[in-house]
């Protein structure tokens, strides 16, 4: 003989829960959310660095052409 489930109220009543294994799941969830959280705001650092760096070279080739073109005058006024 099979045992019949009553077929009124909630089904939470008559299954079991683990509670565990929610925990579970729901700690891995969060984990891969943090985990993209980090990959996004890790990709803007490398861009802004990115951005960064093409300002600094800029400003040593202006140097750099600032003091070639002191050197060509001083060489053609003498």
């Amino acid at each position: 003989m099979s045992t019949r489930r009553p077929t009124g109220g909630s089904r939470y009543l008559y299954d079991s829960f683990d509670a565990a294994s929610a925990r579970i799941e729901a700690n891995e969830r969060v984990a891969e959310e943090r985990w993209a959280g980090l990959e996004y705001r890790l990709q803007q650092m490398e861009a802004t660095l990115e951005r960064l760096e093409k300002r600094l070279w800029l400003a040593v080739y202006g140097v750099v052409a600032v003091i070639l073109a002191q050197g060509v005058q001083s060489l053609i006024v003498q």
